[in-house]
């Protein structure tokens, strides 16, 4: 008999709180289980296996993350677009790096639920980019740069890549400069 209160959707909010605690890479069904009050035995009652968890933590991430982006970039356009949304990633993916983490990988091809949050994820970044007046070819690309450039940052920092002692903010900033001059030069 499954645990009452126990369901798919808690076992992969639970999975995304440790993943942030210790790392996706060493998320474990038995850390899982725990955190969630249940056997292992018990917790397979309600999933398949730790690839479907980490499947339902980057849905979840992609999610999250897109809810942030359209709220930081709500009622804004072109440069402040830019600035809110890199902002904003940078900001959710140092919150919640393992979940963040699970959400970097494209959707198979064949997985709709995840292929809509990602969709969706994608309609706000180029809502808040349209200021740009890009066409549809270099708004794929706008969204490529930013998240590029959000990812490196992110990825950077944790691994403790930034060892000189200019402010790495700053360099942020100037990325972001750099992307904006980019995208007016693209306009249409």
């Amino acid at each position: 008999m499954p645990r009452a209160g126990l369901t798919p959707e808690r076992i992969i909010a639970e999975a995304a709180v440790v993943a942030d605690e210790v790392g996706l890479d060493r998320l474990t069904l038995a850390a899982v289980a725990q955190r969630c009050g249940v056997s292992l035995p018990g917790l397979y009652k309600h999933i398949d296996n730790l690839d479907a968890v980490k499947r339902g933590i980057a849905v979840l991430s992609v999610g999250e993350l897109t809810t942030v982006l359209a709220d930081a970039t709500a009622g804004l356009s072109d440069r402040d677009a830019l600035r809110a949304i890199c902002t904003a990633y940078r900001a959710y993916a140092r919150t919640h790096p393992g979940r963040y983490t699970a959400g970097i990988v494209a959707p198979a091809a064949d997985d709709a639920t995840y292929i809509q949050v990602a969709t969706r994820a994608y309609q706000v970044l180029t809502a808040a980019l349209r200021g740009y007046h890009l066409s549809d070819t270099d708004l794929v690309h706008a969204v490529r740069m930013v998240r590029t450039i959000c990812h490196g940052m992110v990825t950077l920092e944790s691994a403790g890549g930034f060892g000189l002692p200019e402010s790495v903010d700053d360099t942020f900033e100037r990325l972001q400069d750099a992307l904006d001059t980019e995208l007016r030069a693209t306009a249409h």
